[in-house]
């Protein structure tokens, strides 16, 4: 049975998205502390997969993890899994909203939510845990006083506490965008895929980034994504994180890859997968009967030639 790595303890929405994808769901599910904790394990083959977050919609990438995918681990992307994410205030029985002098949770899950506790919590303590779950953990076990936990309706649950605040995120738009990695293999061509890369410059002259996404506009390749991190090695070095519709196996997107790795100082490549979304299996399915209908096509006029 393969090992999939996430993060812990149950009851996070790192769980809650992998559970919604039924192969993974089947699989030996492996709790670890924290991000860094699922790469490593994933890196270094104790488990076969790790599923991390990598973005939300409201506060944009997660930092920590983009920088260990682009500086410390060879690992590929295969799948993206986006989550609608409904954070909830948790506390323990009794414990009324108005009470709350405290609450505890991820960081990025309490900075999705500072409308709510500037509206209905004025002046409330913030402090940070290695993940949701662990902070509703930690207010069932220990009830620490007037003390509150942001997380899944799922944890509550599981920890025997109250929702005494639902939907407390600012935005109803609220998504996180989670990707599946391993050690090695790239996903086969769906159709309907994306491929991330990371370019790094020879050095901070003026139209390098013209020039890079010129590659891009010459071959009419759309990007989904771009966004820059420093490369760690000096101040005002930084490189591009590029999400690219298409897949390495497209010729028109190996051919792009093959002239930005010539050009440029270097190109990680994060993988080729299939793209998420609501339209996403609806759309494979038409693009694989495009292209069964064109080989069929092809397929008749090669049966023309004169052998």
């Amino acid at each position: 049975m393969i090992r999939v790595a996430f993060l812990g303890p149950a009851g996070t929405f790192t769980e809650e998205a992998l559970l919604s994808q039924p192969d993974l769901a089947e699989a030996e599910l492996v709790p670890l502390p924290s991000f860094p904790d699922v790469l490593r394990a994933t890196a270094d083959g104790a488990v076969d997969y790790g599923f991390v977050a990598l973005e939300n919609s409201i506060e944009g990438t997660v930092r920590l993890v983009m920088d260990l995918l682009v500086f410390e681990h060879e690992l590929l992307i295969q799948r993206e899994v986006v989550l609608p994410i409904r954070q909830n205030l948790l506390a323990p029985p009794g414990l009324a909203l108005g009470d709350v002098q405290r609450v505890v949770s991820f960081p990025d899950a309490l900075a999705q939510c500072h409308e709510f506790f500037d509206r209905e919590l004025p002046g409330v303590e913030i402090m940070a845990a290695n993940s949701t779950a662990e902070a509703v953990r930690m207010v069932a076990d220990e009830r620490p006083t007037a003390t509150a936990a942001l997380g899944t309706s799922l944890a509550a649950k599981l920890y025997g506490l109250d929702v005494i605040a639902a939907d407390v995120e600012d935005s109803e738009e609220n998504t996180t965008r989670f990707v599946l990695v391993a050690r090695e293999t790239v996903p086969a061509v769906t159709g309907h895929d994306k491929t991330s890369i990371v370019c790094f410059q020879h050095s901070d002259r003026p139209g390098s980034l013209h020039a890079i996404l010129g590659q891009f506009t010459a071959r009419n390749i759309n990007l989904n994504r771009l966004a820059s991190r420093p490369t760690k090695k000096a101040l005002g070095e930084y490189c591009f994180i590029i999400d690219l519709e298409g897949h390495v196996d497209d010729e028109i997107v190996a051919d792009c890859l093959r002239d930005l790795h010539a050009q440029l100082a270097g190109v990680k490549f994060l993988g080729s997968y299939p793209a998420a979304g609501a339209h996403g299996p609806a759309v494979r399915r038409d693009a694989e009967a495009k292209w069964k209908a064109a080989d069929d096509w092809i397929g008749s006029l090669r049966s023309k030639v004169r052998r």
